[in-house]
């Protein structure tokens, strides 16, 4: 097996000490995702800019209590400042952001317990209910992710949990997920995906660049059918389950949460999955073989790092991004106990693990200030107050959301990329994002989905480190590739095809 490729060091500045202050107990106004077993799982958030001012906003799961509507008012380089909304939708485990109908707005896919919804938004954060045929039911639903077939509206995954209405259950009693793809007024009757295993994240990626995208599956082993595990699916006409026979290694796990990313350069997605004990960093060894990372690279994070409490942690949500602009990924995963399963930490801070030249990741979460012992959930990596620097919303269970606001001092260069192309993908899901700096080539896929009950429709951020510039191209969805430009650092970069 082979390890993450290290970094070359050309690509990076001297690292500076993160640091975040959490600026949530200033808002006049506070959420928790609440309510019984049914709300154990999810609790995400879903970030974007709903009101065109370029400042991202907020759509955070509240449980059995109503989602927020969370409008950005912060000032440049200022505290983080937001207006509360309640919006009266109950149920919400997560929120996905997403353009479905081309109209340069942001729509919302939001999951629950209960039958999903689909929200036509505005120029004003206005979100309401869909006009478009979508048949939904009422069911467990605690995953989601979303791509481009055609120039339609895009093909839409839904992952639904234990089946509730099974006399048997919880135990052993799945439900099916569903694959919808459009029609001319929305989506066809759903195809089911079967066999369910419980699913708390699913991403449909095309990690290797093959030009088939594949729908990705975590799964939670504490409710598993008989054979039970991770699994993925390719999105041909049929949708079929991949095997051991594909390649596929068979994985087992208390899966929470998926993020994606090219850690070293070669145009391929490691991929980071959550789970109550060890996380697990994976590495795409050919085709459809993905393996652990090596212990020693840093990710596992099996157990509490502040001490006094030696049992497995369980990871949520998990997302890359570079919280120093030093050039190198970092990685943020929120932590929390279920609820009181005995059997696992109670006292579980989050992890911040920075990025080393070295290809390995260090531990810095207490020394940062995000050593919350909340039960974190769902959470999110943005730049909230246009400095550049990306800051951390973390949703929490029966605890009020946490605001942190990146103070870091000596940090490198950024800068984002915000595509944009003419049809119904107009945010181009499914292309890739090739940038280049001296000594490095940086990757990045366009997604929706993974995570742990949310996402973001933002611009894309890279750090640069020392370098003021960065050239890039585009590789568009349907296979053509832009020309190289360059690009200055410290700004959005808009690029229209």
């Amino acid at each position: 097996m082979r390890s993450v490729l290290p970094l070359l060091c050309a690509a990076a500045s001297a690292s500076a000490q993160p640091s975040f202050v959490d600026d949530a107990p200033t808002q006049g106004w506070s959420h928790d995702y609440t309510g019984g077993w049914e709300h154990f799982v999810g609790g995400g958030v879903a970030v974007m800019d709903c009101d065109g001012d370029t400042r991202p906003d907020l759509f955070l799961a509240g449980g059995a209590d109503p989602a927020t509507l969370a409008r950005n008012r912060s000032e440049p380089g200022g505290a983080l400042l937001f207006e509360a909304e309640p919006t009266g939708i109950v149920g919400v485990t997560g929120a996905w952001p997403l353009d479905i109908d081309a109209d340069g707005h942001i729509d919302l896919a939001v999951m629950r317990a209960g039958e999903n919804i689909l929200l036509e938004g505005d120029a004003d954060c206005g979100f309401a209910p869909a006009p478009w045929t979508f048949d939904t039911a009422d069911r467990w639903s605690t995953a989601f992710s979303a791509t481009w077939e055609g120039n339609g509206f895009p093909t839409l995954a839904i992952g639904n949990y234990v089946d509730r209405s099974d006399p048997d259950g919880p135990f052993g009693t799945c439900d099916s997920n569903f694959l919808y793809r459009p029609d001319a007024e929305g989506w066809a009757a759903p195809l089911q995906l079967d066999p369910g295993f419980c699913p708390l994240s699913m991403l449909i990626s095309d990690p290797v660049r093959s030009g088939t995208p594949m729908l990705r599956l975590s799964n939670d082993r504490h409710y598993y059918v008989r054979e039970g595990a991770e699994q993925m699916w390719t999105l041909e006409a049929e949708p079929r389950l991949l095997t051991e026979a594909d390649g596929w290694q068979r994985h087992m796990l208390w899966g929470m949460g998926i993020a994606s990313r090219d850690l070293d350069g070669d145009g391929t997605q490691e991929i980071m999955l959550t789970s109550m004990g060890d996380q697990r960093l994976q590495i795409n060894e050919g085709g459809a073989r993905w393996g652990d990372a090596p212990f020693a690279t840093g990710t596992a994070s099996q157990r509490p790092y502040t001490g006094g409490d030696g049992r497995p942690s369980t990871g949520w949500h998990a997302e890359f991004g570079d919280i120093d602009n030093d050039g190198r990924d970092d990685l943020f995963i929120a932590k929390g106990n279920v609820d009181q399963m005995p059997d696992a930490a109670m006292r579980d801070p989050n992890n911040l693990l920075m990025g080393r030249d070295d290809g390995t990741f260090a531990e810095q979460g207490e020394s940062a200030g995000l050593a919350s012992m909340a039960r974190g959930r769902g959470a999110a990596l943005a730049d909230l107050n246009a400095d550049g620097m990306l800051d951390i919303v973390v949703v929490n269970r029966r605890a009020p959301v946490e605001l942190y606001r990146n103070t870091s001092v000596g940090t490198g260069h950024w800068l984002a990329v915000d595509p944009r192309q003419p049809g119904g993908n107009a945010r181009a899901v499914g292309g890739w994002i090739e940038l280049r700096t001296p000594g490095r080539t940086y990757w990045r896929e366009i997604t929706v989905g993974g995570g742990h009950g949310g996402g973001q429709a933002l611009p894309h951020h890279f750090g640069l480190g020392r370098h003021e510039a960065a050239e890039m191209r585009m590789h568009w969805p349907d296979g053509a590739i832009s020309d190289w430009r360059e690009l200055s650092s410290g700004a959005v970069h808009r690029i229209t095809r």
